[in-house]
């Protein structure tokens, strides 16, 4: 019985030490993917500050773009006044004869003011 009892404690501590081998290996792995996916986070994040930088880029340039051509239409309207009021009431005209146009074709030609 003695040799049962003590075959039976070094089982024991072969299988708690093949279990802290396997928990320390699992840690190490753990460690592993964690680094990884702090390497991914990292990079991932440098591309989308890359990405913000070029959007900002083009944006700036969009926002100068634009304003350098409100800046030419306002110089051209200040210039020349007589042209862009002309223009203005012959877009309004041409407007307001289309609306009108298209406001009797869906109506009954037998219509009466009364009904």
């Amino acid at each position: 019985m003695p040799d049962d009892n003590n075959t039976s404690k070094m089982t024991q501590r072969e299988v708690q030490e093949a279990l802290e081998k396997q928990v320390a290996q699992l840690k190490r792995e753990v460690s592993k993917i964690n680094r990884l996916l702090a390497e991914q986070a990292e990079e991932a994040a440098e591309e989308a500050r890359h990405w913000y930088d070029g959007a900002s880029d083009r944006a700036s340039r969009a926002t100068q773009a634009l304003r350098s051509r409100a800046v030419t239409v306002s110089e051209a309207v200040r210039d020349n006044p007589g042209t862009f009021s002309s223009s203005m009431l012959i877009g309004c005209m041409v407007g307001f004869a289309l609306g009108c146009l298209f406001s009797q074709v869906g109506q009954d030609t037998y219509r009466r003011w009364y009904y």
